[in-house]
């Protein structure tokens, strides 16, 4: 029942790859390299060259911070933070509708204090 037919061995070089038996490789290298490098390379930072913390000392907001950074700083989860502290008030920064949300220490830092001096949880 495998037995090959004339017209199925017609239908096979029908559909036989125009493609010549060997590759050339040296068209072939130039289609495949992968492009190494950044295109706009001067709006990337370089990790060899990160912002300094001390750099954002005496500044009114603090250094940026992420969500997962502020959950540190709290000491509970990211999630913690996205469903309970956003919507009791926790300032953050967020450029476009979905975008990114960004903190700010000296803010998170004040906005925890004040909370707590509202709870009673440090006197002063």
């Amino acid at each position: 029942m495998n037995a090959r037919t004339p017209a199925m061995e017609d239908d096979a070089d029908r559909y036989e790859s125009d493609f010549g038996a060997e590759p050339k490789s040296a068209e072939n290298l130039e289609f495949s390299r992968p492009q190494v490098g950044q295109n706009c390379p001067q709006d990337c930072p370089h990790p060899e060259r990160p912002i300094a913390p001390s750099s954002w000392r005496g500044r009114p907001l603090g250094e940026p911070l992420t969500i997962a950074d502020v959950a540190a700083l709290l000491g509970c989860s990211p999630w913690t933070v996205r469903q309970r502290y956003l919507r009791q008030g926790l300032p953050f920064l967020q450029a476009r509708p979905r975008g990114k949300l960004i903190f700010f220490r000296e803010q998170v830092v004040a906005w925890t204090l004040k909370r707590q001096q509202q709870k009673g949880g440090i006197s002063q």
